[in-house]
């Protein structure tokens, strides 16, 4: 069994190059520019939109890609496969309806919108023929896609349910709905916050300086669909914490994983426990660089890595991923993570938000993306 990364030929020509544009200059961008750094001959950056001067200047001096005001100039002078738009979810709407305006594929970053009333016109954009496809990367990380391949395969027998305590909000909600194979089904959630102390790690500057104790606020939702049940968990303060590690539980019938331990019935009498294990280069005498290979659990490889030799961290490795799909759906592909997805997973985050403020069930309903 190997996951729906699969293992993939990379030897990309420069004729081949993946040639994107980005409108935004904060942080997520960066993760695009190193991705395409670290990769010239797959990727390339031939534009990006900032509306400051002096940022402009930064970005072309660190990173040599050109930089534009407007998304119409952007446009003017370059020929992206598809534009990346990785701008606050209060304007994205309105960048995404301009790049589409002009026929060019987008991908958003996540979410979408504010909320339905925001993402709904979106919607209406898609159904016109708009290609928006919607930068969710977690489900093709390297270990949560082993263990998703491992759970679709079969293995664990039907599954019934999951707890995720590995990403905020619609993140983890993405992960909770692909874990239990669901779609668009509704659900009964009941949801609770947990304050507690905690002690702070590094953050996106780099390591403490001094020890600081802060208020941890996790939330903990009960997702019922009916006959499947995902429990949602998580604390904001774990993303870069080094004392609250991620953790996932999908159980079937015949089986479950546990983070990295997968137990199932061979037959009926015959228990299996496989670990999954990274599999990585330039660790004690080996010299092939540093780099992950992918995983394996038991004698069969559950994850390859596409990107070798690239020196990628596992949250680049996924962003990668999510630009190669989406060249290929802009060239006529299928979804790989479609704007329905990503309103579906955000409305269920909303809902949650409004359990844990009300303290009562909230009944989701159908909406028009799930038709």
């Amino acid at each position: 069994m190997t996951s729906d990364t699969g293992s993939t030929d990379v030897s990309t020509s420069a004729t081949d190059r993946i040639s994107f544009a980005i409108v935004g200059s904060g942080w997520r961008t960066e993760f695009f520019l190193r991705i395409a750094r670290a990769m010239p001959d797959r990727f390339e950056v031939c534009g990006l939109v900032t509306r400051s001067d002096e940022t402009g200047r930064r970005i072309e001096a660190d990173w040599a890609a050109p930089t534009y005001r407007t998304i119409d100039e952007l446009l003017a002078a370059t020929s992206p496969r598809f534009v990346v738009v990785s701008v606050p979810r209060a304007v994205a709407p309105d960048a995404i309806e301009n790049v589409a305006r002009h026929g060019v594929a987008v991908l958003t970053e996540t979410p979408p919108g504010t909320d339905v009333e925001a993402m709904l016109p979106l919607h209406r954009l898609v159904e016109s023929g708009a290609r928006i496809q919607v930068a969710e990367q977690y489900h093709l990380s390297p270990l949560l896609n082993a263990q998703l391949a491992i759970a679709r395969s079969g293995r664990l027998g039907a599954i019934s349910s999951a707890r995720v305590a590995q990403c905020h909000d619609y993140h983890g909600v993405s992960i909770l709905r692909r874990a239990l194979g669901i779609g668009f089904e509704d659900a009964v959630i009941t949801a609770s916050r947990f304050d507690s102390p905690l002690t702070v790690g590094p953050g996106r500057t780099g390591d403490p300086t001094e020890e600081v104790v802060v208020t941890a606020h996790e939330v903990t939702a009960r997702l019922d669909f009916g006959d499947q049940l995902g429990v949602y968990d998580f604390a904001g303060e774990q993303y870069f914490s080094w004392i609250r590690a991620n953790r996932l539980l999908i159980r079937g019938d015949r089986g479950e994983i546990s983070n990295t331990e997968v137990r199932f019935l061979h037959d009926f009498r015959t228990p299996m426990l496989h670990t999954i294990q990274r599999m990585s280069a330039g660790e004690g005498g080996n010299l092939e660089g540093q780099f992950l290979r992918g995983l394996i659990a038991g004698d069969e490889w559950v994850y390859r890595n596409e990107f070798l030799p690239a020196r990628l961290s596992d949250d680049e490795i996924a962003i990668a991923t999510c630009l190669v799909r989406m060249a290929e759906h802009a060239d006529g592909g299928p979804d790989f993570y479609s704007l329905a997805e990503a309103a579906q997973d955000h409305y269920l985050a909303l809902m949650i938000a409004r359990a844990v403020d009300t303290g009562e069930a909230v009944r989701t309903e159908p909406q028009a993306w799930a038709r």
